[in-house]
C-alpha cells in the first residue's frame, strides 16, 4: 500500500480543521444556520454543508425539525468535560454512598452512561451484608434491561434518548429486542417520568435481584444514576421501593446541589422538594 500523497494529507488535516471549527461556531452560539457558519467562518457554504452531514452522521451535531438551524449534540459537549464530571461525581458522590449505604442496607450502585452502557463508577456492593455480587466497579449494565439504564434514558434529552436508541439497534443484541419495541419503551418512560425512578422487577437482567434506580440531572442532563439493589426473594417490590425510592432521589438531590455549586445550608430543604416533585413528575 502506497502512502498518501502530501496534497491529498493536507486536505484530510484541513477538513478536519475547518469541522472542528464549526462545531467551536455552534457551540458559541446555542444554534446557528449552515449559511451563517459559512459567513463567519470563511468557508464555502458547500463545504459547510458536507462537513455538517458528517458530524451529523457521527452524532455530534443535529438539525432542527422544523428549521434549517444546527446545533451540537451532548456527544460533542461531553468530549470537553467528561473525564472532569465523572471525577467530580465520584469526588461528590463517595461520602454519600458511604452514609445512604449504612441506612439502606441494600447496595447501591453509582453509574454513567458511556458508549452503549451503564457503567458502574461507585458502589457499597462490597460493604453490604446483603450484596450476592462482588467486584462490581467498572462492571458494564446494558442499558434497556436494568433500572439504571432505564432511568438514564427516561430523564435524559430528546435527542440524545434518539442516538442511544438508535444505537442500540445497529448493535443488534437479541436480548434488547423486546425491549426497542416502541410501545414498551413509551410506557416504560411514562411510568419512570409518574414514579421519578426506573424500575427491574421481572428477571430480565440477573433474575435472582431486582432494582430501582433515579437519574443525577444537572443544566438539563443525566450525569449518572443511583441504583438500590435487592434479592427478589428477600423482599416485596413495593417493601423496596417504599424504603429505598426517596431516598435515592434526596441523595440525587445533594450530588446535583454540590455539583451545580448551590448553597449546602439549602440542601436538606431543597432534597425534600426534589424528592417530591419528581415523584409526581
Amino acid at each position: 500500500m502506497t502512502d498518501r500523497t502530501p496534497s491529498a494529507k493536507n486536505e484530510s488535516v484541513r477538513a478536519l480543521s475547518r469541522g472542528l471549527a464549526i462545531l467551536r461556531q455552534i457551540n458559541l452560539l446555542g444554534e446557528a444556520r449552515p449559511g451563517e457558519i459559512a459567513a463567519a467562518l470563511g468557508i464555502p457554504r458547500p463545504t459547510v454543508y458536507r462537513l455538517l452531514a458528517t458530524l451529523e452522521e457521527e452524532g455530534y451535531v443535529r438539525f432542527g425539525a422544523s428549521s434549517n438551524r444546527v446545533r451540537v449534540t451532548r456527544y460533542a459537549a461531553a468530549l470537553g468535560d467528561s473525564s472532569f464530571t465523572r471525577s467530580e461525581l465520584c469526588r461528590v458522590a463517595a461520602p454519600l454512598l458511604a452514609e445512604y449505604g449504612r441506612k439502606l442496607v441494600w447496595p447501591i450502585d453509582l453509574t454513567i452512561y458511556e458508549n452503549a452502557a451503564m457503567v458502574i463508577q461507585e458502589t457499597t456492593h462490597g460493604r453490604s451484608p446483603l450484596s450476592i455480587d462482588r467486584a462490581m466497579a467498572g462492571y458494564r449494565l446494558p442499558i434497556l434491561r436494568t433500572s439504571a439504564g432505564r432511568a438514564y434514558l427516561a430523564f435524559c434529552p430528546d435527542e440524545e434518548r434518539a442516538l442511544i436508541l438508535e444505537h442500540l439497534r445497529r448493535l443488534g443484541d437479541e436480548a434488547d429486542a423486546p425491549f426497542l419495541e416502541t410501545a414498551w419503551l413509551a410506557q416504560m418512560r411514562a411510568a419512570a417520568l409518574e414514579r421519578g425512578f426506573a424500575l427491574r422487577d421481572a428477571g430480565e437482567f440477573r433474575p435472582q435481584t431486582a432494582s430501582l434506580a433515579v437519574p443525577i440531572r444537572v443544566e438539563g442532563g443525566v450525569i449518572g444514576c443511583l441504583s438500590m439493589i435487592w434479592i427478589r426473594a428477600a423482599t416485596k417490590t413495593s417493601k423496596a421501593i417504599e424504603s429505598g425510592a426517596a431516598p435515592l432521589m434526596e441523595m440525587a438531590a445533594r450530588i446535583t446541589a454540590q455539583i451545580s455549586g448551590r448553597d449546602q445550608s439549602g440542601v436538606a430543604a431543597n432534597s425534600a422538594a426534589t424528592s417530591s416533585s419528581m415523584g409526581g413528575a
